[in-house]
Formats: structure tokens, C-alpha cells, sequence
């Protein structure tokens, strides 16, 4: 959601028991407050997963945000954020037309923090957010999908994308690239920047480096 601060994220929950909010509130401002609130609160709900694909939560900055919307301008469809954290790009990309939008967030604390958001937005009757493993997330009708993941849970990603989604699917990528893939086109500099990705184009390519990679057949006429 733009517009949206860390502070802003804290006192939404400033009534809930101190604790760690407590000292993430005190701590505001700082990478300390990320920290605190990965370790206390949201770090939690991953302890059933797998530590190279526990991903901290880190809020998408308004750049990259409208970003990703500027890549997936003049597109329509069902649109799936994996690894939704706080749902805001669910509610921008609802904003932009697409329908439906749906967040994946394995973290119950952040699926709470996305349904708060959207229910402050007066759109929680129009976006939804599910606590569902992104492994078992059914791709098959989706066309347009957004990742802010840690490169690792990329590298294993790309797999199921490329197994489920359809040739008019578009893959759109936040903070680190798919190292496989080839984009069809980038926005920002930096830390901003974006990547996206035609699945059609990345299964051509898999299909020609196939082809380069088969022995040649030499028939012998004796």
C-alpha cells in the first residue's frame, strides 16, 4: 500500500500487548526496528520452514511499488503477489484494474497486517490475502505474478513458474532478478529496480539451449 511508513505499520498495533512492538516502537526509524520486529514477531511463523527459504520482511518502498505497476501497465487479468508481506502491492495492483488480486503470505501476522490495510482502504471485500504455502499455490490460470523474494527461493521458484504458468503469463520481480531468466524489461535504478519476465520467452530460450546442448548424429553409410 502507498504511502504507507514503518512508524505508520506500529502504531497501528500500539493497543496490542507491548512486547516486541514495544521496543520496535521505541526503535522506529532505525534498521532495528525491522530487526526487532523479525525476531520477535513475525520470524515465528517460519519456523516450520526451511532456513534457506525464510525470507525477513521487508516493506516494498513507494519506488518500487509504482515500479511494478509501470511494468504491468496494459495488462489485465488475475494477479498473485507470492510472499505478500504487508499486501500493498496486492492493493496497487487492485487500484490499477487488475481482478482478482491475491496475496500469499505463510506469516499469520502479516496476513492480519494486509486484511488491517485493506479494511482501512475500505477494499478487504475486494482484495484477498491467504495464509497458503507459495509451493502449493495452483499457477495454472494466473497471468500476472509478482515475487519480492530472497534468491534462493528464486532459483527454486522459477521451476514451478515455468511448469504451471501459461505462455501469456508475466513474472515480475522486485529487489533480485531470476539469475535463469532473461527479462523483457526493467524500470528503476538500484535497490528499486524490477525486472519483468514473458514466460513464453523464458520457454523458448529453455528450448534452444536444449537443442544447443544434443550431440549431433553422425550416420556412418557403409
Amino acid at each position: 500500500m502507498e504511502g504507507v511508513t514503518e512508524d505508520e505499520v506500529l502504531s497501528d498495533f500500539k493497543d496490542r500487548r507491548l512486547g516486541v512492538w514495544g521496543i520496535a516502537q521505541i526503535t522506529a526509524g532505525s534498521g532495528l526496528a525491522v530487526y526487532a520486529m523479525w525476531v520477535g514477531i513475525l520470524q515465528p511463523g517460519f519456523r516450520r520452514v526451511p532456513l534457506k527459504l525464510q525470507v525477513p520482511y521487508l516493506p516494498a518502498s513507494k519506488t518500487q511499488v509504482r515500479n511494478v505497476m509501470t511494468l504491468l501497465r496494459g495488462r489485465q487479468g488475475t494477479l498473485m503477489d507470492l510472499g505478500s508481506g504487508d499486501g500493498r502491492i496486492v492493493l496497487a495492483a487492485h487500484r490499477q484494474g487488475f481482478s482478482p488480486t491475491i496475496g500469499y503470505e505463510l506469516n499469520p501476522w502479516l496476513v492480519r497486517l494486509s486484511r488491517f490495510y485493506a479494511w482501512r482502504a475500505g477494499l478487504h471485500e475486494e482484495v484477498s490475502y491467504r495464509r497458503e504455502d507459495l509451493w502449493k499455490v495452483d499457477l495454472t490460470k494466473c497471468k500476472n505474478v509478482t515475487v519480492f523474494l530472497a534468491p534462493s527461493v528464486l532459483t527454486l521458484l522459477q521451476e514451478k513458474l515455468q511448469a504451471e504458468l501459461p505462455d501469456d503469463a508475466l513474472v515480475v520481480a522486485g529487489r533480485f532478478p531470476f539469475i535463469n531468466w532473461t527479462a523483457c524489461q526493467e524500470e528503476g535504478q538500484g535497490v528499486d529496480r524490477v525486472w519483468a519476465y514473458s514466460m513464453q520467452a523464458q520457454r523458448q530460450n529453455a528450448c534452444t539451449t536444449q537443442e544447443a546442448h544434443i550431440d549431433p548424429v553422425i550416420e556412418v553409410v557403409l
